[in-house]
């Protein structure tokens, strides 16, 4: 069975997330997708409401999905999940040289995995987590960026946190 792992905070979840994971699904037999949080990053969502939200999304996904935390080392994650491959995401060239330098490092901690980078759908390429906290704390529409139950998400967040 061909195991892949798609890492991510996924702080909220954005279209470009999930034409990803559609994507991705196609190349494995399994994807797993790992929720991790990113210590130099502020997360909106706790690992729990991020975990729901990243479940939720995938639910009706064709072909075996699943979602599980985790807070280690990426590529001991990936051997624990007896994964192959690494899939990463790559909007800009900003992305590439920050994964193709991720890569290698992953690379030289076990050989034995690879990581594959897919292209977002150019139609979601600008779209960055990052960006659509941003726009929705300005009170911009996110709807063009995210499914409508994760604007629903952010903006309960955002209710609650003014």
């Amino acid at each position: 069975m061909r195991i892949g792992v798609y890492p991510g905070t996924f702080d909220p979840m954005t279209l470009g997330h999930l034409d990803i994971i559609r994507r991705g699904a196609h190349l494995v037999d399994k994807l797993v997708i790992g929720v991790t949080t990113n210590p130099s990053k502020s997360p909106m969502f706790s690992l729990a409401e991020r975990l729901a939200m990243v479940r939720r999304e995938v639910a009706d996904m064709a072909g075996e999905v699943g979602v599980v935390e985790f807070d280690s080392l990426l590529m001991d994650f990936a051997e624990a999940q007896g994964a192959t491959l690494i899939l990463r995401g790559l909007r800009a060239v900003a992305d590439f040289e920050y994964e193709y330098q991720m890569a290698g490092m992953n690379q030289q901690l076990n050989d034995r995995i690879e990581t594959v980078f897919l292209m977002a759908d150019v139609s979601l390429q600008p779209i960055a987590s990052r960006l659509v906290k941003e726009i929705a704390r300005y009170g911009g529409r996110i709807d063009k960026f995210v499914t409508p139950a994760v604007a629903a998400d952010v903006a309960q967040y955002l209710g609650a946190a003014r």
